[in-house]
């Protein structure tokens, strides 16, 4: 079996430092996996050689604040510029996963998380989901009760430090699960080839 991490790549954006906040509970969450790194690139701000580290990532996790009913702007123009790693078929076959938050308990949330899933299908990409139960409390794993991938929720005249404990544990949840199958996904590809 290989002996290099599985790659995942965290490509957000963050309007006012709360999708920061869930984006470093995603890489707590790979770091907790054992053969897994994980690097972060902001959308808004792409460069060619983050191009290069999105297509050679094992697994892609997007995230996005929702801005009137979807991800921002800045993740929209990313998602448009990435129509040339489609047409080359660049991120076929990668895992790929997604997290948002608003400043509304539901604020449209799934919307932009079926964005992304669409996103990640028009590119040939595996969707993980969340795989939780909905909790009950502020603490709690999924605590906004959703599926497609993490929502979170803080009002949006507080800081990003006022971010819910229960949605940065379920952050941290799902980039543990991303890298979890990336490395399943490896390894049945290296059994296969064997």
């Amino acid at each position: 079996m290989s002996e290099i991490p599985v790659s995942v790549v965290i490509a957000y954006h963050s309007g006012y430092g709360h999708t920061t906040k869930m984006a470093e509970g995603v890489q707590e969450g790979v770091r907790s996996v054992a053969g897994a790194a994980v690097e972060v690139v902001e959308v808004g701000t792409l460069a060619e050689d983050d191009w290069a580290r999105l297509d050679a990532a094992d697994a892609v996790i997007f995230g996005s604040p929702t801005y009137m009913g979807s991800a921002s702007p800045a993740f929209h123009t990313f998602a448009a510029a990435s129509s040339e790693r489609w047409q080359g078929q660049a991120w076929r076959d990668k895992i790929a996963a997604g997290f948002t938050t608003s400043g509304a308990m539901s604020g449209d949330k799934l919307n932009t998380l079926q964005y992304f899933t669409v996103l990640a299908a028009q590119h040939g990409m595996h969707w993980v989901n969340l795989d939780l139960l909905p909790g009950d409390t502020e603490n709690d794993l999924n605590r906004i009760g959703g599926w497609l991938g993490v929502m979170g929720q803080c009002p949006g005249d507080q800081g990003a430090e006022s971010m819910r404990k229960g949605d940065l544990l379920t952050a941290a949840h799902l980039g543990r699960r991303v890298a979890e199958h990336a490395l399943l996904l490896r390894t049945a590809r290296e059994l296969v080839a064997a």
